[in-house]
């Protein structure tokens, strides 16, 4: 396994990429969208989080797709710096809003997605990250609730109220002059019929291009959010996304805290079962309390999930991808979004410095004991 940390797209500067070698890290994983764009609740020195119905931002320019220069060099200076870049998190949703809502720009939509993932691979990225889903990460609420009152981030009942606007997709504005009004609900089934369909025609474009597709789990992980159906909302269901299009391109982003905060199932069952498969591309790790809709964020020591038997799962099943702190509660100090990552890489790199340590060991008792014989 590969110690990793995720940057936005604000932090994609030498000093970030310095901070993540001075923590340990060996990969990186960066969110080009711009999830802070015009979100006046959204401050830049944490996670995105808006409040519980107000989006996160501006989506971005229609017409701009990331271009295969551009990603060519965001892959060089991250190598300059010392780091592998393991994956791009998250389409725009200027770029595949209709591809979410079966609209009319949908065809379009889809080619753009085919160049983005084309360019991916002219420019030796191996993973894109998605999250197919109509309210996106929604409902959470940042409060000081933490360990010695740290900011962190939960859930304190179910997001129903207020369905999606028009305009708004995936948590973010695509259209700020859209009619007045709101998106009609949908059943799952029509969820899972559109998710298939877009699996179907770019997943053989991403084998051609050397690209894993990367499924997050939704997050938080209710049934419905805003009056819209979810799709990966219990560990079993990831399964099903597995199945419906089989292809080494069409894999997962596993998030363990999103995995721990669903109602059913078990969170060390659900990671030894796809490890095991080796469907897992790269993984967002995060500790919690509590189960949707009442919960809660962690330091990585504390929390509900046992984060060492966690690793040694991953361990086990010879996991070689990236893991990164999915994102951690804010300490109080002058820099709290980078304290916060550098606790949790700590751990993380404990962990993993202990994991291979036995097995050393192991090894070397087992050959010292046939010497014996």
């Amino acid at each position: 396994m590969k110690i990793g940390l995720g940057l936005y797209r604000h932090m994609l500067t030498r000093d970030y990429y310095d901070f993540a070698l001075q923590a340990g890290c060996t990969h990186v994983v960066v969110h080009l969208v711009d999830y802070f764009n015009q979100g006046p609740s959204n401050p830049r020195n944490n996670q995105p989080t808006g409040s519980k119905y107000e989006p996160w931002g501006v989506a971005g320019n229609p017409e701009q797709l990331w271009t295969a220069t551009e990603l060519k060099a965001l892959r060089t200076g991250i190598e300059d710096a010392g780091l592998t870049l393991a994956a791009i998190e998250n389409l725009d949703p200027a770029h595949w809003h209709d591809i979410l809502l079966d609209g009319p720009q949908r065809p379009q939509q889809i080619e753009k997605v085919k160049t983005i993932i084309r360019r991916l691979g002219e420019a030796g990225i191996p993973v894109l990250g998605y999250n197919f889903s109509l309210a996106g990460v929604c409902g959470r609420v940042a409060a000081p609730q933490g360990r010695g009152h740290a900011i962190t981030v939960g859930m304190d009942g179910p997001a129903e109220d207020v369905p999606i606007p028009n305009g708004m997709i995936w948590n973010m504005i695509y259209d700020r002059n859209a009619p007045p009004g709101e998106l009609p609900s949908i059943s799952h089934e029509e969820l899972w019929r559109r998710l298939q369909r877009f699996l179907e025609e770019v997943i053989p474009v991403a084998e051609q291009s050397g690209v894993r597709l990367a499924a997050h789990p939704d997050d938080p992980p209710m049934p419905t959010m805003r009056q819209q159906p979810r799709l990966v909302y219990q560990p079993h269901m990831y399964q099903r996304l597995i199945d419906v299009a089989p292809s080494r391109s069409n894999a997962l982003e596993l998030c363990v805290g999103t995995l721990a905060e669903m109602t059913e199932g078990n969170i060390y069952d659900a990671v030894d079962q796809y490890s095991k498969q080796g469907k897992i591309a790269y993984i967002h790790l995060r500790n919690v309390v509590g189960k949707v809709p009442h919960y809660r964020e962690t330091f990585v020591d504390e929390g509900d999930v046992d984060m060492l038997r966690i690793l040694t799962i991953l361990h086990r099943n010879h996991f070689e991808g990236a893991i990164i702190p999915d994102h951690t509660p804010q300490m109080t100090c002058s820099a709290p979004w980078h304290a916060g990552m550098a606790h949790t890489l700590g751990f993380m790199l404990a962990a993993k410095a202990a994991l291979e340590s036995s097995q050393k060991y192991s090894a070397e008792l087992t050959t010292a004991s046939h010497g014996d014989q």
